[in-house]
């Protein structure tokens, strides 16, 4: 289905071209737009992304995943609280688990102190939530399906004793 293989090529690269499409579908390049058109209007594209590499930006950057236990709220279930998290402008994901936490989101500050901050001034203040866990991302690998970190050159040394 074109569909699919058009969904396929914009996350392999949303960058491509309809032509560029078009040759690598065998199917006119009107034709690939009409497609994409239609899977925004139905919200299935819902929006397009740059990934930003922040340490060749120099820019002070810390990011943190943090596990919520919540109590849910009777006939409003998670989506009171997540509705909450979901204005702060940190948070840059969020996903109701299964497991042993109910909530995680992933948020960026300039500082550790900025993350500590939000947990503590922000989230744990909220009705619902129970507790947090808070796991400072050390370096990313891999993001949005593209290796973010093994295609760079490491300058450091491996050193054995």
């Amino acid at each position: 289905m074109n569909k699919d293989k058009v969904l396929q090529l914009l996350e392999e690269n949303a960058r491509y071209s309809y032509e560029e499409m078009g040759v690598m579908l065998g199917i006119p390049a009107v034709e690939v737009e009409k497609i994409v058109a239609q899977l925004e209007k139905e919200g299935i594209i819902r929006g397009y992304k740059v990934i930003v590499d922040r340490d060749k930006l120099k820019e002070n950057v810390v990011s943190a995943i943090i596990e919520l236990k919540v109590t849910p709220k009777r006939d409003l279930g998670f989506d009171e609280i997540a509705e909450k998290i979901t204005q702060y402008p940190e948070v840059e994901d969020l996903y109701l688990m299964s497991g042993g936490y109910d909530l995680a989101l992933l948020i960026s500050c300039e500082t550790f102190k900025d993350i500590a901050m939000f947990v503590a001034q922000r989230l744990a203040t909220l009705d619902s939530v129970l507790s947090t866990a808070t796991h400072f991302v050390l370096c990313r690998y891999k993001e949005k399906g593209l290796d973010v970190h093994f295609s760079q050159t490491d300058e450091r040394r491996n050193v054995w004793y």
